[in-house]
């Protein structure tokens, strides 16, 4: 085994020995590296010292100190300012871990596919196409150094009524959640000096095991190897302890493709009722990174195993055993989780709207002559992921996402339909949301066993590149409130809205009407 680490964690060791103190590299860094993650993967690091925050913060002058918890933390970017200016280098020698990374977007709907798109898009075509593929600024994760930790009593569930400094590595490692996040790494003293004495830096060093030392008291490494998640000590005090290790457990089963241990997993649904301590916010914080997973739907299926699911999402299980006709071949339930599989999307947002997107389906259910029918459960849908997005704590433009997605997630198609249809069509989704409807589509495609797209789709697509170049919405109109009030006499109020509301479904149908002339005459015979 080897280790690759960037120049700043070795720093950060190298300082804490040459003043004095132990350091550790510990946490999720540590069980990623020995999981042989590649080293742009391996990003948040965490470290343990026996010198307290007020020492730390004397080794480190930028850093800052803001918990209870006895956590110093220091950016990147002072962490490098700081090698810099000790190191006697110009910054522009160092390179930043993973500083930057070349992004690509590749849109459903191409702007840049369109001959001709409309005034009001120009700006939104040119950050697009300047997204497109770039090199970007990551915002990382500070470095976050943490003094030996020895918790108090747990009263509420959640977070210890008091944090003891320890005296050990030992004694830090034995608080911690799961075996496979209790393992610390230290460095050789000698090699850290040796690599400091060289004023010709290198970005990433490659460690090998002559010059570190795993710590592992509670077998993680060989809980990595079978692929467990275990608890350190007893599952079920540590769930006591903090009842969002529960949730942890199964992101963590997700994120790492592993098995929860069955004492740790019967102790999970031993004390089910405790997630009712812990807030809604970092329910939702889990609960999205499970459905960002690579394994979204097996991350529904084992909190519904678990019996989580309940406390978070219980509207889905109305779905289970409740039959469906036509192109489906499995019930709701069934179906939603195979959406969410197959959803092209690595939007947590658009994740969770195409696993709520039939979630109107049981309350519509009806059943006459031998045919079951759902009508309208796109509209009752859109109202019920609402609230589950609002229970969830969503922030309000994504509780309006979801509800779009849900709401128009059953939009049709045929040849026949006017370019008039085609603007509507993206009025009411919106420009931005057409790529996130589309992704939701496929998955529900996918999800029924039906192919990944079909030649209406596909043409759908093209008809909504090319009707790109035409107004989609107030603001696309050839005038507005201040036009009317001048032209026509009218005052301030509703009925301003209501007459530009009315021009725009003219526009929609006929773009020719879009100028100030035509459209003045227009509002005034809607005048009451």
């Amino acid at each position: 085994m080897t280790l690759n680490l960037p120049f700043e964690v070795l720093y950060i060791l190298n300082q804490f020995h040459k003043n004095g103190f132990e350091g550790f590299l510990v946490g999720g860094a540590v069980r990623d590296l020995v999981m042989n993650f590649k080293p742009n993967e391996v990003k948040d690091f965490d470290f343990t010292t026996n010198a307290s925050p007020s020492e730390i913060q004397k080794v480190f002058a930028d850093s800052f100190y803001e918990n209870k918890f006895g956590t110093v933390s220091v950016t990147h970017e002072n962490l490098i300012e700081e090698i810099a200016r000790i190191a006697q280098l110009p910054e522009k020698t160092l390179v930043d871990f993973g500083e930057k990374e070349e992004v690509k977007e590749n849109r459903i709907i191409d702007l840049k596919n369109a001959k001709k798109i409309h005034i009001s898009l120009k700006e939104k075509a040119a950050s697009l196409d300047n997204e497109e593929v770039k090199e970007v600024k990551k915002t990382l994760p500070p470095f976050e150094m943490t003094t030996y930790r020895s918790d108090g009593e747990y009263l509420d569930h959640r977070r210890p009524e008091s944090v003891d400094f320890g005296k050990s590595i030992e004694e830090d490692l034995e608080r911690r959640d799961f075996t496979i996040n209790a393992l610390a790494i230290s460095i050789n003293e000698n090699y850290l000096e040796k690599i400091f004495a060289d004023k010709k830096l290198e970005t990433s060093y490659q460690i090998d095991e002559e010059n570190f030392k795993l710590i592992d008291l509670h077998n993680g490494k060989e809980d990595i190897e079978k692929r467990i998640i275990r608890t350190v000590g007893k599952a079920d005090q540590r769930f006591n302890e903090d009842a969002l290790r529960m949730l942890r457990a199964i992101r963590l089963a997700v994120q790492l493709n592993m098995d929860i241990e069955t004492d740790t997993y019967f102790a999970i649904r031993f004390h089910k009722e405790l997630l009712k301590f812990v807030s809604a916010e970092r329910v939702r914080d889990e609960f999205l990174k499970i459905i960002s997973s690579d394994q979204p739907a097996k991350g529904i299926e084992l909190l519904d195993q678990a019996e989580l699911l309940e406390s978070i999402v219980p509207e889905l299980y109305a779905g289970m055993g409740m039959q469906q006709r036509g192109h489906h071949i499995t019930d709701v339930w069934t179906h939603s989780l195979d959406a969410l599989r197959f959803c092209p999307s690595k939007d947590p947002i658009v994740r969770l709207a195409t696993l709520l997107h039939d979630i109107g389906k049981p309350p519509s259910y009806k059943e006459e002559n031998e045919e079951i029918t759902f009508y309208s459960h796109d509209i009752l849908g859109s109202r019920i992921a609402s609230q589950i997005a609002n229970r969830l704590r969503l922030p309000k433009k994504d509780v309006q996402r979801i509800f779009i997605l849900v709401r128009y997630h059953m939009f049709h198609y045929q040849e026949h339909h006017s370019d008039a249809s085609i603007r509507r069509f993206i009025r009411r989704v919106g420009f931005d949301n057409i790529d996130d409807i589309l992704d939701l589509r496929e998955g529900d495609r996918l999800g029924s066993g039906a192919k990944k797209t079909s030649w209406r789709l596909e043409e759908m697509k093209q008809r909504i590149i090319e009707q790109l170049n035409q107004p989609m919405g107030l603001d696309d109109l050839a005038i507005n409130g201040n036009d009317l009030m001048s032209e026509l006499s009218l005052k301030p109020g509703p009925i301003l809205g209501e007459i530009l509301d009315k021009l725009l479904e003219m526009v929609l149908d006929d773009s020719e009407l879009n100028n100030k002339e035509t459209l003045i005459k227009e509002a005034q015979k809607l005048i009451p």
